[in-house]
């Protein structure tokens, strides 16, 4: 895959936020700094870095896909009353996919946990 600069600006912006922007909402960011980019490139191009595994697409239920610029393995937290998806400090279980792969006899790649409640300013 071919460096651009759109590209380049893309990944920047992502990694620059902790919010997990939708596609619309990273499209926005972007114009701000290429007014001339479409929402078709950045969609692209989201789509072109995770399959070189430089960001992750979260599909967090039936919502539109959200995207995060740190590619390692990390858990989410999604508040069911306000939409609010945040990383957890939480070291990632390698032990599951062993004993999946001990149970199952499948070749475990990866894993990806997702938690689901309601953060501390819906609790209030």
């Amino acid at each position: 895959m071919r460096k651009t600069f759109q590209r380049q600006v893309i990944l920047e912006e992502l990694r620059a936020t902790r919010d997990h922007p939708r596609a619309a909402e990273l499209y926005a960011r972007v114009r701000q700094r290429i007014p001339t980019v479409s929402f078709g490139t950045v969609y692209r191009n989201l789509r072109m870095l995770r399959d070189q595994g430089l960001i992750q697409e979260l599909t967090l239920g039936d919502e539109a896909s959200r995207w995060d610029g740190n590619h390692h393995l990390h858990y989410h937290f999604t508040c069911q009353a306000c939409g609010q998806v945040q990383d957890l400090k939480v070291e990632p279980d390698f032990c599951w996919e062993a004993e999946v792969e001990q149970l199952t006899g499948l070749a475990i790649t990866h894993h990806r946990a997702e938690f689901y409640g309601q953060c501390p300013d819906c609790l209030n």
